[in-house]
């Protein structure tokens, strides 16, 4: 979305005239960085404007990280837009949203200072609220520019703004498309939609896909398209040469599903899910070359072997070795409790006699937090996190191929020892759990093997 005004020369207009600008619908999230002011940042986890509230230390933090954002927001207007009136329609949009939040959360803040009311009972709604600001401001931005280059663009807000009702999410999306003409009317939607199931509560930030494919579904779509502003490829093109890497073309859910659980969101799993069950086949596509088909992404197997991508994530392996485990039930399902109330991230476990191995994706200060619990649990444990990383080897069909085996002969030839090699037998991926700062190399290695040798490339040309 940040390149929106490029867009329109590609998937946006391009070349359609007429009718063939119609019967589509973009569903956009926020503009780049403007969730992690409202919330946090993703990366950091430091506090954005929910964060700050939450705190309530300082009034004044949350009042102008809120003011901050309003201000981002119209420096975001002020790029998108030449025409004046379009960049006033603009801000004028903002400073109402952004003014409306404000009161509504001094509003709240001193109703909680009554003690019938508990400021912890509305956080969730909180943070609902607050990011459904950045959907609202880009989805209205796109229409005023598309309405400005002569598309009947029509702004559908799903946030429920001042809306006094508590739809589900099927009937939030129905009831606000059952007066749009598909075939006269582009929609632009926001991809927060409020509803009483809450898509936070359930997806946290990854409630602009569900709502995506909810809409693919309901309205018997012909395809989804997630439009990136790169390929699905073999591998990170930065960190192993954009003329090494291939872009992977045809895939499917399975694979999507390992992609996720190694961060790289080729979509959300319960969003691919919906998809799925509605038989809606999905399309990654390179926003910015309009004529390349991109990869799709369906429900048929491979039809033979092939490794399809080469992905690291950097994680936290937590391990818990207590002597006296051997032959006691329960720790295994009290450590999953811990994890589960600081909301750390399981990617893969690993165990044995008398050690319980986690490989997580948490931030530090959840890590802190999860060995404290753990070491007030079991005082008699030794509770040890280090940064390690994952590297998968990922395909649809990997049966036949020896992946575990060449895949360690090839760390050899790097130097790097792994700390573990996980396989689940399903012949869909394989785990490689190195140091952290093996992480690089170990992709590049795994990449040459699997994807840019000559065996490797006569395997893909069997499995295309």
């Amino acid at each position: 979305m940040s390149r929106a005004r490029e867009l329109i020369d590609t998937i946006l207009i391009g070349r359609r005239e007429g009718e063939a600008l119609y019967r589509r619908a973009f569903v956009v999230s926020a503009f780049g960085g403007i969730t992690d002011k409202l919330l946090e940042n993703k990366k950091s986890g430091e506090p954005g404007v929910y964060g700050l509230f939450a705190q309530a230390d300082n009034e004044h933090g949350w009042m102008d990280a809120l003011s901050e954002v309003g201000r981002a927001m119209r420096e975001i207007n002020a790029a998108m837009f030449d025409d004046a009136g379009d960049r006033n329609a603009a801000d004028d949009f903002v400073r109402e949203r952004i003014e409306g939040a404000r009161g509504c959360l001094i509003d709240l803040q001193r109703l909680c200072s009554y003690g019938h009311f508990q400021l912890v009972e509305h956080m969730q709604t909180i943070r609902e609220l607050l990011s459904a600001l950045g959907e609202a401001h880009s989805a209205h931005n796109l229409t005023l520019l598309l309405r400005r280059h002569r598309v009947d663009a029509r702004f559908v807000d799903l946030t429920g703004w001042r809306d006094e009702t508590q739809p589900s999410l099927d009937e939030r999306i129905l009831n606000a498309f059952s007066d749009i003409d598909l075939e006269r009317e582009l929609p632009i939607v926001t991809g927060y939609a409020q509803c009483r199931e809450g898509l936070m509560r359930e997806f946290d930030r990854g409630y602009s896909e569900v709502t995506f494919a909810t809409i693919a579904a309901l309205t018997g779509a012909r395809e989804a398209i997630i439009h990136k502003e790169f390929h699905l490829s073999s591998a990170d093109p930065r960190l192993v040469g954009e003329d090494k890497v291939r872009k992977i073309g045809r895939t499917n859910y399975d694979v999507a599903d390992q992609l996720s659980n190694m961060g790289m969101e080729a979509i959300h799993p319960k969003a691919a899910k919906k998809l799925r069950q509605a038989g809606v086949p999905l399309r990654v596509a390179n926003a910015f070359e309009p004529e390349d088909p991109g990869t799709l992404i369906d429900a048929e197997p491979a039809r033979s072997a092939g490794v399809e991508m080469v992905t690291g994530l950097p994680i936290t392996s937590l391990e818990l070795f207590e002597q006296d485990m051997v032959g006691v039930k329960g720790y295994d399902a009290a450590i999953l409790d811990v994890l589960t109330r600081h909301r750390v991230r399981i990617v893969a476990k690993a165990s044995n006699a008398n050690t319980i191995v986690h490989h997580v994706d948490a931030t530090l200060k959840a890590i802190r937090r999860v060995e404290r619990d753990l070491g007030e649990r079991y005082p008699a444990a030794r509770v040890t996190a280090r940064r390690t990383a994952i590297v998968a080897v990922i395909g649809r069909e990997l049966g036949g191929l020896d992946v575990m085996l060449r895949g360690l002969a090839a760390l050899k030839e790097e130097g790097i020892v792994p700390i573990s090699a996980l396989e689940t037998g399903r012949g869909v991926d394989v785990q490689f759990v190195v140091r952290g700062e093996e992480k690089d190399t170990a992709v590049r290695a795994l990449h040459r093997t699997f994807v840019e040798s000559d065996t490797a490339r006569e395997e893909l040309a069997d499995a295309a």
